[in-house]
């Protein structure tokens, strides 16, 4: 078993809840993460054993992303384990606050691949470090415009 990473982080001029608050809306991730649609299909969504469902893609053509949270920390951290048939492995955020300046924003995945994927993986790599730094601007963008609606920072 081959082990593919990406890590990517955003500092965000907002406060950590207003952060943790938009990381946790499920289904609002399809406003920012790049081709993806989520929602939760067990549990409350914001508890360990709590389950996700994500499709990625474009129109019908795409892959599910089965997902069990593992660690529920806010307003810290996120866990969860990719249960899927394709995407396995674990995945998460952290929300960092960040002295006077707002709050980091750290989005990670971890994939379990077989061995003989390793190569196609060093392929994608780049391509899915691009989209995960895309979707995190947007997450930004995201939560500013949730603090101004909320008339906070």
């Amino acid at each position: 078993m081959a082990v593919g990473e990406v890590r990517s982080r955003v500092r965000i001029p907002c406060a950590r809840r207003t952060v943790w608050t938009v990381a946790i809306d499920w289904p609002g991730q399809s406003e920012w993460m790049l081709g993806t649609t989520v929602r939760v299909t067990a549990g409350d969504g914001r508890s360990p054993g709590s389950e996700l469902l994500a499709f990625t893609g474009v129109g019908d053509i795409g892959f599910l992303d089965t997902m069990r949270i593992e660690l529920w920390r806010p307003p810290s951290a996120c866990t969860v384990r990719h249960e899927g048939k394709l995407v396995r492995g674990t995945g998460g955020f952290t929300v960092e606050p960040v002295e006077e300046s707002g709050t980091d924003f750290v989005w990670w995945e971890r994939f379990e691949l077989p061995a003989a994927l390793l190569p196609l993986w060093l392929l994608a790599k780049p391509v899915v470090s691009w989209g995960l730094r895309r979707s995190l601007r947007g997450f930004a963008r995201r939560c500013l415009r949730y603090a101004r609606e909320r008339g906070d920072r």
